[in-house]
């Protein structure tokens, strides 16, 4: 990658993928989806109006980041695709998954979020191989695909430790190679490296994209970071606050160097810091509207 490769800007709503040919079928659509948790006076829009559509791109995937303030809905978007409720579903608009309404939670998509959603009475390979055992998977050959990706995610030697023996950023990895054993064709991440130090996020971020060449899944990930939406983003969604709108999408080429390197780069540094621009003016369109944190949900 040269210093002067651009990233490109475009308005909110832009149909097309990053090199992709509108004739390919669409992954995910959402059209004026809109959220409102309570109802009377009291209520809260999570989000207003949200449309995007992202296509299918067999062999190749594509990330998708979301990026912007707290409240501002990042959440609950991808909860509404996941399924869960209490955003699932919306309060109006259509959200489509492999051309077909959204339903709930289903083995076509997989959550990691950063409290590692990790069960403390297993140990590390049984947690790996936990939604395999869920899908009838027998006990051999299910520990066998575990012991690969604890090698992928780089924990081997761990297998037989429980959650608690294990620093955030190992348990990040055992959540993350739960979801990809399962070869969902949506990977959901939700701030997975929110929790941990500056130096461990860079090596889990560049973890990632190598997992995910391989996986070749799409991927939705939210983070309040610019700088790692940026480094993981094919396209980066950004969203304004009160209500939860996206406002502009930008796409930036593929990362291949590590992020501290990337980071260096003279597009790059011009991007963050006019995606930072635009989050630091974003001016709430109204004092009564929004959600907080606590509609990130449970």
């Amino acid at each position: 990658m040269t210093d002067s490769v651009p990233g490109s800007l475009q308005s909110a709503g832009g149909q097309t993928s990053q090199g992709a040919p509108s004739s390919l079928p669409e992954l995910v659509r959402f059209q004026k989806v809109t959220k409102v948790f309570g109802t009377g006076p009291g209520a809260k829009i999570a989000i207003s109006e949200v449309s995007f559509v992202v296509q299918d791109l067999p062999n190749v995937g594509e990330m998708i980041t979301i990026v912007g303030p707290s409240g501002c809905g990042k959440s609950t978007v991808l909860r509404i695709l996941a399924g869960l409720p209490p955003h699932f579903p919306p309060t109006s608009g259509t959200v489509t998954v492999f051309g077909k309404p959204a339903g709930g939670p289903g083995a076509d998509r997989g959550l990691v979020d950063q409290k590692y959603s990790l069960l403390p009475h297993l140990r590390v390979l049984d947690n790996v191989a936990f939604g395999l055992m869920l899908r009838g998977v027998s006990r051999g050959e299910r520990h066998a695909q575990a012991r690969e990706w604890v090698k992928k995610v780089g924990l081997e030697g761990s297998e037989m430790k429980f959650p608690a023996e294990l620093s955030g950023g190992m348990q990040q990895r055992v959540a993350i190679a739960a979801t990809l054993i399962l070869h969902p064709r949506i990977i959901l991440m939700d701030e997975p490296f929110g929790a941990l130090d500056p130096k461990i996020r860079l090596h889990m971020q560049e973890l990632l994209v190598q997992l995910w060449r391989e996986q070749q899944s799409t991927v939705f990930f939210v983070t309040h970071s610019v700088e790692e939406a940026l480094y993981l983003g094919d396209r980066v969604y950004r969203m304004s606050t009160r209500p939860g709108r996206l406002v502009e999408e930008v796409e930036a080429p593929r990362p291949d160097e590590p992020p501290e390197v990337m980071r260096k780069q003279s597009w790059f540094v011009e991007m963050t810091h006019d995606l930072l621009r635009k989050l630091e003016e974003d001016v709430p369109s109204s004092p009564h509207a929004g959600t907080p944190d606590a509609f990130a949900g449970p």
